[in-house]
């Protein structure tokens, strides 16, 4: 009995390590979800349209919004970087650079914004052909939800312990 111990041990140990492997297997077959990723400041082209010369920097923050990046070594530059990834659909990243002179826009540079109603259909592509859910209920779906009037209410809750009068100080006792 005591040699074959061992023996089933290792069959054993080794049956596990199959197992692994064809576990493995499966979950890669098998995509999981995968998250959608957002970073940073989505500027649209109306938001860039807004932007004049001479404007300040507390008036492009309000357009715009805060920058992603402001560099310690260019005080008069913010960079606007915004990119989404998404499972099927290809990743999009869009960069915007704005330059002040002291406190006054000076110019901005990059890449070609869409406009809001285009972003928008860029995020929802992926969902045509799903059924859209119906919004209103029907009369005979709200009667499934009708309360029943003659029952009788539920028993109100006793006490059994006194509240308390005060409440203990929130800061501990001056010495």
């Amino acid at each position: 009995m005591r040699p074959t111990l061992p023996i089933a041990v290792c069959v054993l140990l080794a049956g596990c390590a199959g197992i692994d492997r064809f576990s493995y297997g499966i979950a890669t077959a098998i995509t999981p979800y995968k998250v959608e990723i957002v970073q940073g400041n989505f500027v649209s082209k109306e938001q860039v349209a807004a932007l004049q010369k001479g404007m300040s920097r507390l008036q492009v923050r309000d357009i715009l919004g805060t920058p992603l990046v402001v560099d310690a070594f260019h005080r008069d530059r913010w960079d606007y970087v915004f990119t989404i990834r998404r499972e099927g659909v290809k990743s999009q990243e869009r960069r915007l650079a704005v330059f002040f002179t002291g406190d006054t826009l000076e110019r901005w540079d990059g890449d070609q914004m869409p406009t809001e109603a285009e972003f928008v259909a860029t995020l929802d592509s992926k969902r045509r052909g799903s059924a859209v859910p119906e919004l209103e209920a029907s009369e005979d779906k709200l009667r499934q939800f009708t309360v029943d009037k003659k029952a009788e209410p539920a028993p109100p809750i006793e006490v059994t312990q006194p509240v308390a009068a005060s409440y203990p100080p929130l800061e501990p006792p001056q010495r």
